[in-house]
């Protein structure tokens, strides 16, 4: 079967299930209303003026890491794989276009969320908000950073083969070894996939990556995640 009606019939899955539309809008819900929060609270004199636009994030990827979690791993539940890989015995194309139903539609909401997050920032901020030029840097950057945490999941599910062992696993590693062990470990913590991703949502940054850089770190988590996913699921049974 040819790849495009692969993804067509992959896409009309995710749009049909309502926890996953569910996850998209949490994404933008959860990003623009945590950052509104942190730049009201935000302290003028010492404060990094686009982080604090785009605090949210922290709490948006949480919503992406879900929906590409869910995505995957729906395919495990009551023999729903067999029956796809019935339809499509190439299982390379199929996770090709498994992994593009997902990125698509986190990719346009991650954009729009951060368009949102830049306007409420900048609104609430006022005088002390971030420049346009920072502003839609990090907007692109929020986009493509939470298109690649879902793809990440996405990849880390496809290994797991069940979406409650990927978010055991990721959520407690966002909430506790991002946060409280990698403020503690110094350099080596800005290499995580979550962390190098949002090196692009600050103004000034101090370590070794840059905004781009810190994205091209994420990227290759994710490559390898998808990569392990795509041998996981070529190897064994369905």
């Amino acid at each position: 079967m040819p790849f495009a009606p692969v993804l067509h019939a992959e896409w009309i899955k995710i749009r049909t299930l309502r926890s996953l539309v569910g996850s998209l809008a949490a994404i933008l819900v959860a990003t623009s209303a945590f950052s509104a929060l942190a730049a009201a609270d935000a302290d003028a004199d010492g404060t990094d003026p686009l982080f604090s636009a785009f605090f949210g994030v922290s709490f948006g990827q949480i919503a992406a890491i879900a929906f590409g979690t869910t995505a995957l791993s729906s395919e495990f539940r009551g023999g729903a794989l067999r029956l796809t890989l019935a339809a499509v015995p190439d299982r390379r194309r199929w996770f090709a276009a498994k992994a593009t139903a997902i990125a698509l539609p986190v990719l346009a909401v991650g954009l729009l969320t951060g368009v949102v997050t830049l306007l409420v920032g900048k609104a609430v901020l006022g005088a002390s908000g971030p420049s346009w030029a920072e502003g839609l840097r990090g907007a692109v950057g929020c986009g493509l950073h939470l298109t690649l945490m879902a793809l990440f999941a996405a990849g880390l599910a496809a290994v797991l083969r069940s979406g409650v062992a990927t978010l055991s696993v990721l959520i407690p590693f966002l909430l506790i070894v991002s946060f409280v062990i990698g403020d503690l470990s110094g350099g080596v913590a800005d290499f995580l996939p979550d962390r190098a991703g949002q090196v692009a949502l600050h103004s000034t940054w101090d370590g070794a990556l840059g905004p781009w850089s810190g994205l091209a770190v994420t990227a290759l988590w994710t490559a390898a995640a998808l990569s392990a996913g795509a041998w996981s699921i070529h190897r064994r049974d369905a």
